[in-house]
């Protein structure tokens, strides 16, 4: 899974990550904010809002993404 713990380092997430948000389920509490969805498949990564986490994608794109 996915987590966010340093808001400085890249998040790298995968296909079991998906839907993907922030914060994800075991960020800490200082780390809280309103979720948002963030879709990371469309450009291989995507940048949160309103903590400046960055995710990227690695590994096999589910079937019917492009």
């Amino acid at each position: 899974m996915a987590e966010n713990s340093n808001k400085d380092e890249v998040v790298q997430v995968g296909a079991a990550d998906l839907p993907l948000h922030c914060p994800q389920p075991d960020a800490p509490l200082w780390a809280r904010h309103p979720r948002v969805f963030l879709d990371v498949l469309k450009s291989g990564e995507a940048v949160c809002p309103y903590c400046s986490a960055r995710y990227v994608f690695t590994g096999e794109r589910p079937k019917g993404h492009h």
